[in-house]
């Protein structure tokens, strides 16, 4: 008794037959979770039916597929329509093959909201060395620059008390001077008939 190993069935080296090679292909295993299946991903939203049809036709052409002349008479455009949205659709596939930007993207609309942040920070700073200079002239009894001229009276709106000044501070500002040997300089309050 002979063994004789017939060519379209192979055995294994235990001996066993191995199944034929168009049983193994015929039934594909499905690809594990998050492999790409090759297909691109495209989104469709916001576009519209002519669009997708025009963008069609033109990777059929680039693709063989179809001839130039096959898918203008499929859109219903002339050949020379054909060939301009065809070099319109290259020039936006060239334009967003550009590499992108990392990081944030600086638009209009962050660059407003980060100087308005800016703005109200300067004024913040401002305000308080505005301050500073105000406590700052009063301690050294400098007169302070002339007022701007008040707005006329509002009906309904309360007119602000105006603040008098403090016979302290001015007669602080006094002794600084006479100290210094300057000649005083005439103060509103002097005038009021405050007394130093």
């Amino acid at each position: 008794m002979s063994t004789t190993i017939s060519p379209a069935r192979p055995c294994t080296p235990g001996g066993t037959e191995r199944p034929p090679a168009a049983a193994v292909r015929a039934a594909p295993s499905p690809p594990p979770k998050g492999s790409r299946t090759g297909a691109p991903r495209l989104s469709a939203d916001g576009v519209s039916r002519d669009a997708r049809r025009l963008a069609a036709a033109i990777l059929e052409v680039l693709a063989g597929v179809r001839t130039p002349t096959e898918a203008a008479q499929q859109l219903d455009i002339s050949l020379t329509r054909y060939y301009i949205d065809e070099g319109r659709a290259l020039q936006g596939l060239v334009a967003a093959c550009e590499p992108r930007p990392r990081g944030r993207v600086r638009t209009p609309e962050t660059e407003l909201v980060t100087l308005r942040r800016e703005c109200e920070q300067l004024r913040r700073q401002c305000a308080r060395q505005q301050a500073l200079v105000r406590v700052t002239q009063r301690s050294v009894g400098l007169v302070p620059a002339a007022v701007p001229a008040a707005k006329p009276d509002r009906p309904g709106v309360k007119k602000r008390r105006q603040r008098k000044p403090t016979a302290r501070a001015l007669k602080a500002a006094a002794v600084l001077q006479e100290a210094g040997g300057v000649t005083p300089v005439p103060t509103p309050a002097s005038d009021m008939g405050v007394s130093q």
